[in-house]
């Protein structure tokens, strides 16, 4: 049901956003680039889950529903815009598209940790053990970090740190991206069982490499100068 609902509340608040904002985007293009993410988050999303542990993958390769089952937010993040740059070389546009969105994924997002967070156990999102007052016993016995409530608190700050000024478009879209892996990356040390990868999980390298990928872009994302100039100019 809180997957459905970030679906939904997450495409409206996008189509509301950009009727009230001046999107120098065709709309052609736009609807391009959106089905382009659809589809590469969709793929990348499914792919993440197969390698965050191939021996058990390919222990149940010929289980359509073991296949079916499961999504990663990382790998549809990286997925959908690893599709969208493919999609954007091949029709020639080279401004940027992602600023839209990153207010709309936050709470899609945030609206979906809801759901795992309900889910509990079941839902392979639950922290590992701890002794902090706010650990939550999901029904084993055991008190554990409550990572989906840490992901909703993140994606909050992420979402107000994305809404300062920006230095030119698409900073945005990077610094959302770049934020939410990051957070990503450390909060997966938390989680119990994981570490496939010499002590790292799947998801874990693939926020590394998606760091990684836009390492170029981080000293002016992040860099004071960027705010300022961009105040400066009123943006």
């Amino acid at each position: 049901m809180f997957e459905a609902l970030a679906y939904l509340v997450g495409f409206r608040l996008y189509v509301t956003m950009r009727r009230r904002s001046i999107d120098p985007i065709p709309t052609s293009t736009r609807w391009t680039v959106i089905a382009a993410a659809i589809v590469g988050a969709a793929i990348g999303s499914k792919i993440l889950v197969w390698l965050e542990d191939p021996a058990i993958t390919w222990a149940h390769r010929t289980d359509p529903i073991f296949l079916m089952g499961g999504k990663s937010i990382v790998g549809g993040l990286l997925g959908g815009l690893a599709a969208v740059e493919i999609v954007k070389r091949r029709i020639g546009e080279t401004r940027s598209t992602g600023d839209l969105f990153v207010l709309p994924l936050c709470v899609a997002m945030a609206i979906g940790r809801i759901g795992c967070f309900l889910t509990g156990l079941d839902d392979a999102t639950i922290g590992g053990a701890t002794s902090l007052p706010w650990g939550i016993d999901f029904g084993d016995g055991v008190r554990r970090h409550p990572l989906p409530l840490y992901e909703i608190v993140a994606l909050a700050a992420i979402a107000a740190w994305c809404a300062l000024p920006q230095r030119k478009p698409g900073d945005a879209f990077k610094r959302f991206l770049a934020l939410y892996l990051a957070f990503r990356l450390g909060v997966e040390f938390l989680k119990p069982g994981r570490g496939f990868y010499l002590g790292l999980s799947g998801i874990q390298l693939a926020c590394i490499g998606g760091l990684a990928a836009g390492a170029r872009h981080w000293p002016r994302v992040f860099g004071a100068a960027g705010g300022a100039e961009a105040l400066a100019h009123g943006r």
